[in-house]
Formats: C-alpha cells, structure tokens, sequence
C-alpha cells in the first residue's frame, strides 16, 4: 500500500479540470500557471501510479478511475475547507479570506456600489470574487470553490441557505418613442414575443423576464439572445427589438448615451430577490447573515434608481 496521500492543492487541480475540461481554464480557476497545474496533476498521477487524465491535442478525458477518485476528492476539500472555517469563525467575524461568487446581472452594477461600503466597515476581510453564471455559481459552492454566492431568486439552489438582501424590479427597454407616449407601467401584453431580446441560456434573468411577462411559452419562439445586459443594451438601441433590465442596471447608467427608454413591468412577478446564499450548516453562518446585513443597508444607501429612468 502506497504511503503517498495527495495534497488538497493536487486534488484543488485535480476538480478544476474536470469542471473546467480545459487545462488553461482550470489554471485560471486556480489562479495558477497552466504548467503548475499539469505538473501538479502528473505527480499526482505518477505517485499512485495510475492515470487519471487521458490528454490529447484536442480533448481532456478523465479515466473511469479518475472520475470516481474526483467524487471523492469533492468530500475532502469539503471537509477541509469546513476544517477551516471552524477556526476562522471563532476568529475575528469577517476577516481573513471570503471567496464569493457573483452573477453577471449583478456583479457589474451592484459590486462597484457595495465593494467601498464593505472595504470601509471590514478592512481585515480579503474578498476574492469570481463572475459565474447561476447554475455555474451554486455548483462552485456546492462543491467547496466559493464560501458563498450573489444571487438572484427564485432559482433552484438545492440544500442551500439565504438571506435576502432586496427587491430588484424588471423593467422593459425599447427604442426611444417605440411606442410613441409608453404608458408608466408596461403590461406584458403589450410585449411583442418576436421582437422580445433575452440572455442566454444559463442566465437566471432570463427565466426572470419569462416569469414576469406570464408567458413561459415564449422560450420556445425566442430566438434572439445575447450574452450579456450591455449586448442586449446595444441590440436595442439598434432597433431590434425589446428587453427586460433590473432597476440595479439601470440604476448603475447602462442606459446613459442610448436612444432606449425604460418603464417598469406591471406584473406579480415583477421583481427579482437578490439574496447571498451560502451551504446548509456552515460553520461561517453567522458571518453570512453579518456580510448580508452590510450589503443590505450599502444597497439601499447606494443604489437607488436615478429620477431620470
């Protein structure tokens, strides 16, 4: 029997190529050079003296073996990283390393306004922030990458905890004077399902806008989509069509410099939760309801919806 045991590092690159299925990816993911992260792989490989990872110029297969040895490695960097969250929550309360995950309709409006207000009251906390996708997101979390997630609800987060931190109303944005005198409040009625812009795939806003208008039959005849808010921003300002923006968007001025005009969406579900969401049972679960006090009342100092949208 081998005496080697692997590092959490090696098995840190072990599951970031399996999520990542790319060398170069995983490293970033890593925040190590592509090279470290390969070498630290085929020690790993070379030491219990099997393979892992079947490479090719093109494809980055894992071996049965080592599909089965990366479940396994999910369970001891969980453990690991709750083993250290036991001794960082009996710490100081919100200092050391905190590693979030934000989605992309909220990291670039929402971060800018809050990061300031949290720096200032938690000078002793290193945040280190990654953009993901929701499913993407809780999936990191799920999984021990991240501490906690910014999200927005409802989406499916599994064996999670919240705490919601605001209302995040959706409005519609359309080319200036199409139609002519908009009404204040925009009924989904009136959205033209052809000419109606939505994110991706794997964009919870996009379930969001669908939810809003009452229509998910609209999924199937969508065919226009972008890649992110300032894409669909842009395709709008075109005269391609509609979208639905969050009031933190616009808040934020992506609409500055655009022909657009925006009218909020007369709906019962208008609005989106933004909530932080960290794992059931934390030992940093106190800290997450602190971190979610502060970033409540830095939002509702500081994001306010300009008079002019």
């Amino acid at each position: 029997m081998s005496s080697y045991l692997p590092t959490l590092k090696q098995l840190q690159y072990l599951v970031a190529l399996k999520e990542q299925g790319h060398f170069g990816k995983a490293a970033d993911s890593c925040f190590v050079t592509q090279s470290t992260l390969s070498a630290g792989i085929r020690e790993l490989e070379s030491l219990i003296g099997v393979t892992l990872v079947e490479r090719t110029r093109r494809v980055v297969r894992f071996t049965a073996l080592g599909d089965r040895i990366v479940e396994k490695a999910h369970r001891v960097l969980r453990e690991a990283e709750e083993l250290a969250a036991i001794a960082q929550a009996s710490g100081k309360p919100l200092s050391g390393e905190l590693r979030m995950s934000v989605i992309p309709t909220i990291a670039p409006f929402l971060l800018p306004r809050l990061l300031p207000r949290l720096r200032s009251d938690r000078p002793e906390l290193k945040l280190y922030l990654r953009e993901e996708t929701s499913q993407a997101a809780i999936e990191s979390l799920r999984h021990g990458n991240v501490d906690c997630v910014l999200l927005a609800l409802p989406f499916p987060m599994g064996d999670m905890e919240s705490e919601i931190l605001f209302q995040d109303r959706l409005y519609v944005a359309f080319p200036k004077d199409e139609p002519t005198n908009p009404p204040e409040w925009i009924d989904p009625d009136m959205i033209d399902e052809s000419k109606l812009l939505l994110l991706e795939d794997g964009h919870c806003l996009k379930d969001h806008a669908l939810a809003a208008c009452n229509r998910p039959d609209l999924r199937a005849s969508t065919t226009m989509m972008g890649t992110s808010l300032h894409t669909l921003i842009q395709m709008v300002d075109n005269g391609l069509g509609v979208t639905m923006i969050p009031e933190m968007a616009i808040a934020s001025g992506i609409l500055e410099h655009t022909n657009i005009t925006a009218r909020p969406v007369d709906s019962a579900r208008s609005s989106r939760d933004i909530a932080l969401v960290w794992r059931r049972n934390s030992p940093r679960e106190k800290e997450f309801h602190l971190l979610a006090g502060i970033l409540r009342d830095a939002a509702v100092t500081n994001c306010r919806l300009p008079e002019a949208a």
